[in-house]
């Protein structure tokens, strides 16, 4: 599935380390409780992984029907 970013309003890149094992309700209570922000506001949210030998990131954005995670793995 293509995402088209364009369409969102914001995009935003949580710094600093995050424990890439949760799924989509721990990153959602990361957004919420941390960053007092709204879910299903066309927002895009961008976590990064602590191992520098390995770039992990995931991905949590609201489309009309429910969430989407995605994750990506660069060795």
């Amino acid at each position: 599935m293509l995402v088209d970013f364009s369409q969102m309003k914001n995009c935003y890149l949580v710094c600093g380390y995050t424990d890439l094992r949760k799924g989509i309700d721990g990153l959602a209570s990361v957004i919420t409780s941390q960053f007092q922000l709204d879910l299903l506001d066309e927002s895009v949210f961008l976590f990064c992984g602590r191992r520098v030998e390995k770039l992990t990131s995931k991905q949590i954005e609201w489309l009309f029907d429910g969430f989407y995670i995605y994750q990506k793995q660069k060795i």
